[in-house]
């Protein structure tokens, strides 16, 4: 798509922009710039406000590095959440996911990523440390991982294994009801709530 072909640059600076949100292609960029365009100005300005608010407002939660509005996130300040059980998942995208299906009420723990070379993503780039204090310092019955079932889950899967073995705290991993290879945040609720609740030992094989 030729974006000289459109008649005006703010036009074309609009879907430049959408077009960098993934999955956007510019034809899909321009039916929602001139979507928005057609909208009466005040839905389009709170729009934007929302989108700005989201921005500037939005925090991260200091213990499991979810996102909040406070310091704690409406999950770990819940007094009725399970505080011994952590699901470690990769990124927010997992805990939306879980948390549909009903069947977790424990907490959470975000790595912020998974181990993957290609994408420049190493251990020291995962929230590690957090995760070792939380074991340390809280009485934990239990580890989660709750990470894809592809390559780079299973090797960060392997990873948190291998530094969390010498505590005494059990690790399990989600049964493999989920297809090999399936992202976690796309698997359908009923099969991610019966991974939970019929998780296994986590050996690191």
């Amino acid at each position: 798509m030729d974006l000289h072909q459109l008649p005006s640059r703010l036009l074309e600076n609009a879907v430049n922009e959408f077009s960098k949100l993934p999955g956007i292609g510019k034809k899909t960029a321009l039916r929602l710039v001139l979507h928005i365009l057609h909208q009466p100005k005040e839905d389009t300005l709170a729009f934007s406000h929302a989108i700005e608010k989201m921005k500037n407002d939005i925090k991260i939660c200091k213990k499991c590095h979810n996102i909040s509005e406070e310091e704690l996130c409406s999950i770990c300040s819940n007094p009725n959440r399970d505080e011994s059980l952590i699901c470690v998942v990769e990124s927010i995208k997992e805990i939306i996911a879980i948390e549909s299906t009903s069947q977790y009420k424990g907490l959470y723990h975000v790595l912020g990523g998974r181990i993957s070379p290609m994408d420049g993503i190493g251990p020291k780039e995962l929230n590690m440390e957090t995760l070792e204090n939380r074991i340390k310092n809280e009485e934990i019955s239990e580890v989660i991982l709750a990470l894809s079932t592809n390559m780079e889950g299973d090797t960060t899967n392997f990873y948190i294994y291998r530094r969390l073995a010498d505590g005494k705290v059990p690790i399990t991993t989600l049964a493999r009801g989920i297809s090999v290879g399936d992202e976690l945040e796309y698997t359908d609720e009923i099969t991610l709530g019966k991974s939970l609740i019929n998780r296994i030992p986590y050996h690191g094989k």
